[in-house]
């Protein structure tokens, strides 16, 4: 399960410039497959609200700009393959980052 939600992930980022509607050279940076590549370890944590969040995410969300990981967790491609948005905006809070975005509007959701 962990492969497949790598490969999606990495998919995703090859079309991401065109089909998802992130900009490459936008929120994510010039290479935003790169990104989604690196923060596969939160795919889990990101479907499941139960799932603990691993440290290796723990640590890239902390690095990763507010409006980039609101632009993944956005992402129709990504939801159709299981990211749930209102989970996924909850990593940074189960991480306990204190420097979190927290009432950062992400969509119709929010950040805790």
């Amino acid at each position: 399960m962990k492969y497949l939600i790598v490969i999606m992930l990495v998919t995703v980022g090859n079309l991401w410039g065109f089909d998802v509607g992130v900009d490459g050279a936008g929120e994510c940076g010039s290479n935003p497959e790169v990104v989604v590549y690196k923060l596969a370890s939160c795919g889990p944590a990101a479907q499941d609200g139960s799932v603990a969040v691993s440290p290796k995410c723990c640590s890239l969300v902390k690095r990763v700009d507010k409006r980039c990981l609101c632009a993944i967790v956005l992402s129709k491609e990504l939801q159709s393959r299981g990211l749930n948005p209102a989970i996924a905006v909850t990593i940074p809070k189960r991480c306990k980052d204190p420097r979190r975005p927290k009432g950062y509007k992400c969509g119709a959701y929010t950040v805790p």
